[in-house]
């Protein structure tokens, strides 16, 4: 297929699905951070993890996706959005516990648990900002090295990720509540969950990603990227996008799964 600048400039500036993952993902974000204060324990293992764990793989899954597709850029944007949203939930949620009840009203359980969520949230919110972007940023590298694994990418990335993320989260939110072995229990357990969540949703997410390009015919490179994660740039020359390079002729692509 011939390179036509015209339609991968239209392409670069104006994804059409973009969006909608950078809204999927940061509602996970969300709802992950405020479960995390229910503690669980899963049936049959005897093992105990906090209720968000089950759905904060999501956020890495779509982080991926979004680096693959759409680049480490978008994917930092998400990150960012993620984070801010999170924010302003703490400072509301501060703000609501302010404010004076009617003599008739109890709220003192509804209060207690935003105080309990707050401190949960402010531990996953430093603890997601070293693990997602670290996360984006191995995605993106590996990339460049291994363009045909997209897979291996995948798990790869997350499985260092997500053991980081479970580290910090756990030592900032639990240091003092919960004994050494039991917080080396609930890191190894979240850890495996995520990394379970993970490689059961690589298969879809490879098939999605594959859709993704064709219907997007995207397809970015981090080769001049400056992995800054404090950065707001969003910008990719058209030679970042490399679809027509990789890819033949949407007829003539069938889609598999790695």
């Amino acid at each position: 297929m011939n390179y036509n600048p015209e339609i991968m400039d239209n392409k670069i500036h104006n994804p059409k699905m973009l969006s909608f993952f950078i809204l999927f993902y940061t509602v996970a974000m969300i709802y992950a951070n405020w479960f995390d204060p229910r503690l669980i324990r899963i049936p049959f293992l005897g093992l105990e993890t906090v209720a968000g764990n089950f759905i904060f793989p999501l956020t890495f899954l779509i982080s991926n996706i979004i680096t693959e597709v759409y680049g480490f850029k978008h994917a930092r944007r998400a990150i960012w959005c993620g984070f801010g949203l999170n924010f302003l939930g703490i400072i509301l949620g501060q703000l609501i516990t302010l404010l004076p009840s009617p003599s008739y009203a109890d709220n003192s359980a509804f209060d207690s648990i935003i105080q309990k969520s707050t401190k949960i949230v402010i531990a996953s919110g430093l603890s997601y900002l070293i693990a997602e972007p670290l996360n984006s940023i191995i995605m993106s590298k590996m990339k460049i090295k291994l363009k045909e694994f997209i897979a291996i990418r995948f798990i790869c990335s997350t499985i260092f990720a997500t053991l980081i993320d479970s580290i910090f989260f756990i030592l900032i939110a639990f240091w003092g509540i919960l004994s050494i072995n039991n917080m080396i229990k609930m890191i190894l357990t979240m850890w495996g969950i995520k990394v379970f969540i993970e490689i059961f949703g690589t298969p879809f997410s490879v098939r999605l990603v594959k859709y993704l390009k064709n219907y997007e015919k995207m397809d970015i490179y981090d080769r001049k990227t400056k992995y800054n994660i404090f950065s707001l740039d969003t910008t990719y020359a058209t030679n970042e996008n490399e679809f027509y390079k990789h890819h033949k002729p949407e007829k003539d692509q069938k889609l598999h799964t790695i």
